[in-house]
């Protein structure tokens, strides 16, 4: 077995842990702002949204343990949820760390939608922001790979897509629209308004002396 197996596995999962992210953001950010219209539908982005939170968490799980396993920076636990606590480049692997929080905190509040309010779901959410760009920041920093033109390439391209979409999101007005997606993280279907009894029909009442 190849003994930099692990440090492959790290550097791999740490990578697609990254752009799997990027793509959630992106693909939350296209659903906030309504940009996709038609196809794919709103539901089905937000579907994906969050497939592409879940994948990121589960490569995230991965990564960590490829670095405990590798033998060539000796991390151990300490070192993967304390920050600075690394002696191998601690600014950059702090960043890790606190995106490490960070990631767990919102893919909690997720799966707990239902259950929180609104408010605080959404608060926590928009901390996605954040976690985008430490995670960026850990992967051009800390990154063994991020100097290769394909890494820099696909860094600039992602980074430029999640400012314009937040510009728009943003800009955009903040009018309510009148079918709920299901973006606060419910089923995704439309909601409806249960029926009043102004929909109801009436049946003619028989005039007396009639047949």
């Amino acid at each position: 077995m190849n003994p930099q197996l692990a440090w492959y596995i790290a550097r791999a999962t740490g990578i697609v842990a990254w752009a799997l992210l990027a793509a959630s953001v992106i693909w939350g950010l296209l659903l906030s702002t309504r940009l996709a219209r038609g196809r794919p539908t709103p539901a089905w982005l937000l579907d994906l949204h969050r497939f592409l939170g879940g994948a990121a968490v589960l490569f995230t799980a991965v990564h960590l343990v490829g670095l405990v396993a590798d033998t060539y920076v000796h991390f151990g636990l300490a070192d993967l949820f304390v920050p600075y606590a690394s002696a191998w480049k601690p600014g950059p692997v702090a960043l890790g760390v606190v995106s490490l929080y960070l990631l767990a905190v919102v893919e909690g509040t997720s799966l707990a939608t239902r259950r929180l309010p609104r408010r605080v779901w959404r608060a926590v959410h928009l901390s996605s922001y954040v976690l985008f760009w430490l995670a960026t920041f850990h992967f051009i920093l800390a990154g063994t790979d991020a100097s290769h033109p394909l890494a820099t390439v696909g860094i600039d391209l992602v980074a430029t897509a999640v400012v314009f979409l937040t510009l728009v999101r943003i800009l955009s007005p903040r009018g309510r629209p009148r079918r709920d997606t299901g973006a606060d993280g419910g089923a995704g279907g439309v909601r409806s308004r249960p029926s009043t009894g102004a929909s109801r029909t009436r049946t003619p009442r028989p005039v007396a002396g009639r047949t």
